[in-house]
Formats: structure tokens, sequence, C-alpha cells
């Protein structure tokens, strides 16, 4: 199977309002880089891709026929203390506190757009 090398065999797909922040979003928070980003003629994204570590995720911006469809993302970091605290200043709400679980250090998350993040480092 030819697979190309910025992709993974499963990969979320999420249709957001405002899909332009949303990579502002991912990369203050997540350091995630942009691999590829189409935008209509209006500078609305039409079809992006971004990587967190070794993971993409694609995802446009929602329109009339593709609706809003967000997602839940566990997503390990190196610091989940440092990444919490990015993200509540980039404007999520907390889901859970950050905590020691038998997993690692933890906490939830929830985006502008709708996605929940349940960050995670091991400790």
């Amino acid at each position: 199977m030819n697979i190309p090398e910025t992709h993974q065999t499963v990969m979320p797909y999420l249709m957001l309002n405002n899909a332009a922040a949303f990579i502002d979003f991912a990369e203050n928070v997540f350091d995630a880089k942009i691999l590829f980003s189409l935008r209509d003629d209006n500078q609305k994204v039409s079809h992006a891709e971004l990587k967190i570590g070794d993971s993409t995720i694609m995802f446009s911006e929602a329109t009339a026929q593709w609706p809003v469809q967000n997602a839940n993302l566990f997503v390990y970091v190196e610091n989940a203390d440092e990444t919490y605290a990015k993200a509540i200043k980039a404007g999520a709400s907390i889901l859970m506190e950050i905590e020691d679980k038998d997993y690692g250090r933890t906490c939830g998350v929830s985006d502008a757009f709708g996605n929940v993040w349940w960050i995670t480092s091991i400790i």
C-alpha cells in the first residue's frame, strides 16, 4: 500500500467553523506544523493538513454540504502541564484539571472549535 509520507493509515478529518483560527490554535498549543493549506476565493480553508508530533490531522471549513464534525483527540506531549497552560491561554475550556493517573499526567480541554483534547505525558 502506498501512503504519502506525511499520512498515516487512519487520520481524523475535521469540519470546523473558523478552520483558519484552528491552525493558530494547533500551532500555539501543540507546536503543529502546517503541511498543506488550500483556501477558496473567500479565504476559507477548503482543505488543510497539519502535523502534531508524528500524526496528521486533516480539516476544512464547515459548509452547508459538510456541517461541523468535531472529534475527541488523545495526544501525547512532552509536558502536559505546559501544553495544558498553553491550551487555556489559547481559549480552551477545562474539562478535566491536570492530574496524575496510572497512565500519565493528563487533562482534558475543549477548544473553541468544539474538539476535545485529552493531553497526556508519561511520568
